[in-house]
């Protein structure tokens, strides 16, 4: 006969299964969003008919636009989640990002481009910031890490389809279709997260709605009588804690916030800077327009692979060391673009880089969403979802800087290299855990407490 506790595991992995694969989704194109326009630019370059006149610097502008309106987005979405909880922001953010693709697609200048660009931002932003939260309040003992990699991989994942779908079909949709492909989620995703999405219960206790968390504990399996912590004394209930980017910026988090912030805004610079520029680059170094597009289809998917391989050994032994090592195979890799090597050898490379880059920033999202309680944890995603973007937004503008000053390709990746280990070296000083900020804030004496199991040694939790 089976067990309640069996009878509840069961309910939980479906309920994990679900929001795992939504959010996912909804990464994808999030993801499909924010690199088609790289996808793009070699096209705009050469055709001032399609927008207008395109320089590389002004390239580099429009593709910052989109970061920006991220950036604003994802901050706003700290706070405005904490208010009104993760579902309805991304339900909302669904909805908003998929209406600014299609109206982008029917752009015809660079103003007007670079105006639903950022608009679209804000969507992608309130996405990126919430998704991470939620993912951490469902996601089981020792598997939050691999639940947030899967999940994040959603965003290099849609980078590929974006480079995927370039090579088959840009030159017959042209890249207004593109973009019409990323506003699929309205009439797709969003409907069923409607239905299979459900709120944070570790959020519905934050805001003291115990009934309504109660019933989604039953509908999704998870626990709200456990302690946070395994080994904490329950009995004697900590003070309640700031929440929140008040909570974020207080006495035990501050240093580490910054730090993250910081590490974020390394991670995504790399990130933007190759995702925008590589098909551009591959191409001066004497590859074909659809070969270069196979270097994003390699990088991408080495950050997946590479991203879901490393949050196993970061539930084992915490994010901290194994973003580190991240940032530095990242750095040898981008290195070694530089030399002369048969092609098959240079993907290999490029594949690691993608896992140094792309696939670091999943990692960084996985520890920031397990390095928080619950009353800040939507606040620390959207810092670094949002502070982060500012590397986002220097990371276009850096490559065409790079390229409109003439360096030469080699110094162009170094750059880049010593970039990656800065990023190495922020790791290193981001304290392991914040212990005294880290319990989740309390309620009332004889109040359930959702479930947040200990993290694994190490980890910050």
């Amino acid at each position: 006969m089976t067990s309640v506790r069996e009878k509840q595991d069961a309910l939980r992995r479906r309920s994990v299964t679900w929001i795992v694969s939504l959010a996912t989704v909804g990464l994808v194109f999030d993801g499909y969003d924010l690199v088609v326009y790289g996808t793009l630019v070699p096209l705009f370059l050469r055709d001032p008919a399609q927008i207008g006149a395109v320089t590389p610097a002004v390239a580099g502008a429009l593709g910052s636009y989109a970061l920006v309106g991220v950036l604003v987005g994802a901050l706003l979405a700290g706070s405005v989640g904490d208010i009104v909880g993760r579902r309805k922001v991304m339900l909302t953010a669904y909805a908003w990002f998929s209406v600014g693709m299609a109206l982008t697609a029917f752009a015809t200048t660079t103003t007007a481009f670079g105006i639903l660009r950022f608009v679209t931002g804000l969507g992608v932003g309130a996405l990126v910031a919430t998704t991470g939260a939620l993912v951490a309040e469902f996601a089981p003992r020792g598997r939050k890490n691999l639940c947030n990699a899967i999940t994040y991989s959603g965003v290099p994942l849609g980078s590929l389809l974006a480079a995927l779908l370039a090579i088959l079909l840009l030159e017959s949709i042209g890249w207004r279709g593109m973009f019409l492909i990323g506003a699929l989620p309205l009439v797709t995703l969003l409907p069923l997260a409607l239905v299979k999405m459900p709120e944070s219960p570790a959020w519905l206790v934050s805001r003291g709605r115990l009934t309504e968390a109660c019933a989604v504990a039953e509908r999704t399996g998870v626990s709200i009588n456990e302690p946070a912590e395994v080994g904490r004394d329950t009995a004697k209930p900590a003070p309640q804690e700031r929440s929140g980017f008040a909570g974020l910026f207080g006495r035990s988090y501050l240093l580490p916030t910054l730090l993250l912030g910081l590490l974020s805004a390394t991670g995504l610079v790399l990130v933007y800077a190759l995702n925008t520029w590589l098909p551009e680059l591959m191409g001066r170094a004497g590859f074909s327009t659809n070969g270069s597009l196979a270097f994003l289809l390699v990088l991408n998917g080495g950050a997946v692979i590479g991203a879901l391989i490393a949050s196993r050994f970061a539930d084992r032994f915490g994010p901290k060391p194994v973003v580190a090592v991240s940032f530095l195979l990242g750095a040898a890799a981008i290195g070694l673009l530089t030399v002369s090597l048969p092609l098959g050898v240079l993907l290999a490379f490029v594949a690691v880089v993608g896992l140094g880059t792309s696939g670091t920033q999943i990692l960084i999202y996985g520890f920031v969403a397990t390095y928080y309680r619950t009353n800040v944890r939507g606040a620390g995603v959207a810092w670094c979802a949002g502070f982060g973007r500012l590397g986002g937004v220097g990371g276009p503008l850096l490559g065409g800087v790079l390229i409109a000053s003439g360096l030469a390709l080699d110094a162009i990746f170094y750059v880049l290299a010593v970039i990656a280990v800065v990023g190495t070296l922020l790791t290193l000083v981001v304290p392991t855990a914040a212990r005294r900020g880290r319990a989740t804030a309390q309620p009332a004496a004889g109040q359930p407490v959702v479930g947040e199991p200990a993290p694994a040694s190490g980890q910050a939790g």
